[in-house]
C-alpha cells in the first residue's frame, strides 16, 4: 500500500571534488543538492510511496535550482516554505584506501532552513497527511529553533496517529558541549519515536548506558534492549560497517523488534560513493515495516539497499524495490538488456 512518508530536514548544496582529488588540488567542483530528508523522501518515492519534504528554501535562483532538483527526484513539495537568501553548503573530498572521505560545511547555521520558525510550517495539515515522519540527529544538532520544530512536529504527528522515525546520526563536530549537551535532546526525541536508527555507540555514549562487554556485537545486544524498554521504542535498527584492506566495505544490518534481534548477512562490496548509504538502509527498514515483511526480510532488504546506494554517485538513493530484490538474490555484474 502506498503511504505518505514525510521527512524533515535541510536541503544542502553538495560541492564535490572530482575523482579522488583534494580541495587543494582541484580547480572545478560538481554541484548537486542533498540532505538526509531529501535522501529518505526520494528513496521512499522510488520504493512506491509518496515522499514529502518539510524544509525551507531561499526565495532566489539557488532555491529555484534546489526545487528543480527535488522535482526530478519525485519529491512532493506541498510542505516546502520559501523565503530568505541562504542555503547551507558542504564540500566533499572522496577518500581512498586509508584516507577517509572528508566533508567541510560552510554557511550552515545561517541557512534559510536553520533560521526558520515553526510558524513557517502548517503542523495540522502536515500531521493529517503523514503516515511516518522522519527526523535526523543532524538536524537536532543545529539550533534551538530547529530542535523545537522537530519536537512539536513529532508530537503533532503522534497526536494524529502517525508514526515517528528518528535516526540518531550523532555528529561530534556539530555539538558544542559533546554528548552531555546532546543527551537531553536525544532523550526527548527517543521518547516520541516508534522506529529508531541506533547502534551501541549511540546508546553508550549519548545515553550513558553501560556494558561490560568488549565486542561490538555483544555490546549491541546488551544495550539496545535497554534503550527499547526505557523509551518504549517498537523497532530499533542499524548497521555495523567495516573498511577492508582492499578498499572494499563490509556491512551487516540488524533489527530489534518484539524483544528479538535479527541480523542480515555480512555484505562485502566495492564503494563508488558511500554518502547516503545510511539513509538508504533507513528507507529499507521503513519500507519493510510498511509492507509487512518478516523481520529477516526487512533487515536483508535494508542492507541490500544500503549496499546499492554505495554504487551510485551522489547522496540520494535511487534503487527500486525490484533492483534491491535482485541484489538480495545475488544478481550482479552483467549488462541488463
Amino acid at each position: 500500500m502506498r503511504r505518505n512518508i514525510v521527512a524533515f530536514g535541510e536541503v544542502m548544496m553538495r560541492l564535490q571534488v572530482p575523482g579522488y582529488e583534494l580541495l587543494t588540488q582541484a580547480n572545478h567542483l560538481q554541484y548537486s543538492f542533498s540532505g538526509t530528508g531529501v535522501n529518505v523522501a526520494s528513496a521512499m518515492t522510488k520504493l512506491g510511496h509518496k515522499g514529502y519534504l518539510i524544509t525551507k528554501l531561499p526565495d532566489n535562483p539557488l532555491g529555484d535550482a534546489a526545487i528543480t532538483f527535488l522535482q526530478r527526484l519525485g519529491i512532493e513539495q506541498d510542505f516546502i516554505a520559501r523565503d530568505g537568501k541562504y542555503i547551507g553548503m558542504y564540500f566533499l573530498e572522496n577518500g581512498f584506501g586509508q584516507r577517509a572521505s572528508r566533508v567541510t560545511y560552510t554557511n550552515r547555521l545561517e541557512s534559510t532552513f536553520n533560521t526558520a520558525d515553526i510558524s513557517d510550517y502548517n503542523l495540522d495539515v502536515i500531521a493529517a497527511h503523514t503516515d511516518i515522519i522522519h527526523f535526523c540527529g543532524i538536524s537536532l544538532a543545529m539550533t534551538d529553533t530547529v530542535r523545537a520544530s522537530m519536537k512539536k512536529l513529532a508530537a503533532k504527528v503522534k497526536e494524529k496517529g502517525g508514526k515517528v522515525c528518528f535516526d540518531c546520526n550523532y555528529r561530534p563536530s556539530l555539538w558544542k558541549g559533546g554528548y552531555e549537551a546532546a543527551k537531553p535532546h536525544y532523550e526527548e526525541m527517543l521518547s516520541l519515536a516508534d522506529i529508531v536508527m541506533m547502534n551501541e555507540k549511540d546508546a553508550m555514549y549519548i545515553l550513558g548506558m553501560e556494558s561490560k562487554k568488549l565486542e561490538r556485537k555483544e555490546q549491541l545486544q546488551d544495550v539496545i534492549p535497554k534503550a527499547a524498554e526505557q523509551f518504549r521504542i517498537s523497532v530499533i535498527a542499524g548497521t555495523h560497517r567495516e573498511i577492508n584492506a582492499d578498499n572494499t566495505h563490509s556491512l551487516q544490518g540488524y533489527l530489534f523488534k518484539q524483544g528479538k534481534f535479527v541480523f542480515s548477512k555480512k555484505l562485502t562490496f566495492s564503494v563508488y560513493d558511500r554518502i547516503g548509504a545510511g539513509d538508504a538502509y533507513t528507507s529499507g527498514i521503513l519500507h519493510g515495516e510498511l509492507s509487512g515483511f518478516t523481520t529477516g526480510k526487512t533487515v536483508a532488504f535494508a542492507a541490500a539497499a544500503g549496499m546499492l546506494a554505495c554504487t551510485i554517485v551522489g547522496d540520494t538513493p535511487m534503487s527500486t524495490e525490484a533492483e534491491i530484490a535482485a541484489a538480495m538474490a545475488g544478481g550482479v555484474g552483467d549488462v541488463e538488456r
